[in-house]
């Protein structure tokens, strides 16, 4: 297993950051299409990721919330390295940024759907985003599923192994599937400053959870709650 996730260490630092001056986050979205998702589900997780990033408020927060740029990329997963870039990094600056981001996501097309929930490794693939990323002054992960790590390592091990020690881990808990879900994600996914949670009452509710999500995350806003401390190796 540590030879593996050494392995896997070198993978995700196989690119090199790109440079971007005055970035204040640097955000990858990484979106469960595991097995358990079908078709319809998918659709919804699509079409509400690109309606929340193109909600009024979501877009105030990006072009207004602060000094600096936010750089957005995302990725979905699934199986062990089943993982497909949606949106490589891209910095919003603009109204018009936003629009090609959104378009991007909504246009987007599933990569897979048999596999299972390998979330170490699709951890492991958000470090590798974050190697290239612009440097900015935060680094946030967006985990989204519905469903508990059933293939190879869980997120405990990835963090464990991969270069995420001042990386923030935001969870969205999309119920219904599993109900071990939501105390999975609460004690083995969010971790680090200001790591919060959001849920959606199933797929129906994921355009409401993710708009909540983002403008929560881009703003950096604690509400207040314990987090679990980063686990030691």
């Amino acid at each position: 297993m540590v030879r593996i996730c050494a392995a896997l260490w070198l993978w995700a630092l196989a690119a090199l950051p790109a440079g971007a001056e005055g970035c204040r986050l640097a955000l990858v979205l990484a979106l469960d299409v595991s097995s358990s998702v079908d078709e319809v589900e998918y659709d919804l997780q699509r079409v509400g990721l690109a309606a929340a990033l193109d909600a009024p408020e979501v877009r105030h927060a990006i072009l207004g919330g602060g000094a600096g740029a936010v750089a957005l990329s995302a990725y979905e997963w699934s199986g062990r390295y089943k993982q497909k870039v949606l949106l490589d990094w891209a910095l919003l600056q603009t109204e018009a940024d936003i629009d090609r981001a959104v378009d991007a996501l909504a246009g987007s097309v599933r990569s897979e759907s048999e596999f299972p929930t390998a979330m170490g490794y699709g951890i492991g693939y958000a470090a590798r985003m974050l190697a290239r990323a612009p440097e900015c002054a935060r680094r946030v992960i967006d985990v989204s599923g519905d469903g508990v790590n059933n293939d190879g390592f869980g997120p405990r091990l990835a963090y464990r192994h991969f270069p995420l020690a001042d990386v923030t881990v935001n969870g969205l808990v999309i119920l219904g599937h599993d109900e071990e879900v939501l105390g999975f994600y609460r004690n083995e996914v969010i971790r680090g400053r200001n790591a919060f949670l959001e849920t959606a009452n199933g797929f129906e509710d994921f355009r409401n959870a993710m708009t909540r999500k983002l403008y929560r995350e881009i703003n950096d806003i604690m509400l207040g709650g314990a987090v679990p401390p980063a686990p030691r190796g």
